[in-house]
């Protein structure tokens, strides 16, 4: 029977410790707790990495952070060689910020390269340093230049960053809110959390569980390396962090 972990970091991607107590331990080692700061894998986005802390001083390096059964069951991966907590015992959680605070401003990146570039999303993934995102384009038209000068526009004009929820009905009746072609949101839960960008989601609204900055300026400047053809109408964009290269 699968376990929900109450997700902390979808109320607030921002808080880096936490207390929780162990649920269960399952038959591969992975630790489940009953409330957490980690993210799991999912939609692109990598699971945070971390630690554990026990009340002796103990530490347990977190190497992953998956999902289980369902959304809702998170299972942290220890590394290898360490040694597991007890069901019942409460740890101190500590995620790796630096890295998390990357993945959250190139998951904002991403979403704001889907408003340059508005086709249906083919895939993405999202990582530290070099991010990509497929469009179903079947000739672009764009070039690196112009694409990194649009998206710096969004970046240098600050635009707020928020969540709010949805019904299942709400999406059914906006459609285009979905960006993913191949993809679709959960439902069944009568909630769909959507991603807002600007004020009252003028500049960008869409369903994801990620996290993200508070706001398009803490993205800081970004680029796009590459664009790759990947099939007839298929089209990959490289996102990477710092100025565009002069040549």
């Amino acid at each position: 029977m699968a376990r929900k972990t109450e997700a902390l970091f979808r109320d607030d991607a921002y808080q880096t410790t936490a207390e929780a107590e162990v649920v269960a331990i399952n038959d591969r080692g992975g630790i489940l707790l009953d409330r957490t700061i980690f993210y799991a894998t999912s939609g692109g986005q990598p699971g945070d990495t971390g630690m554990l802390e026990r009340a002796d001083g103990g530490r347990i390096a977190i190497a992953a952070t998956i999902t289980g059964e369902t959304k809702d069951e998170i299972i942290h991966v220890p590394a290898p060689e360490q040694l597991l907590p007890a069901v019942g015992e409460r740890l101190k959680l500590s995620i790796d910020w630096e890295r998390r605070h990357l993945l959250m401003r190139m998951h904002t990146a991403c979403h704001l390269l889907t408003v340059v570039c508005p086709f249906p999303i083919t895939g993405a993934a999202v990582a530290e340093d070099d991010s990509r995102v497929d469009f179903d384009i079947p000739d672009t038209g764009f070039t690196k230049e112009d694409v990194t000068a649009r998206l710096m526009e969004l970046v240098r004009a600050d635009h707020p960053i928020f969540t709010r929820l949805i019904t299942d009905d709400e999406l059914a009746a906006n459609p285009g809110l979905v960006k993913s072609k191949n993809v679709r949101p959960p439902v069944g839960t009568g909630q769909i959390r959507l991603v807002c960008i600007g004020e009252n989601g003028s500049v960008d609204s869409q369903p994801c569980g990620g996290t993200h900055v508070k706001s398009t300026g803490e993205v800081g400047e970004i680029h796009i390396g590459k664009i790759e053809k990947k099939g007839r109408e298929n089209r990959r964009f490289r996102i990477r962090f710092g100025p565009m290269p002069a040549n």
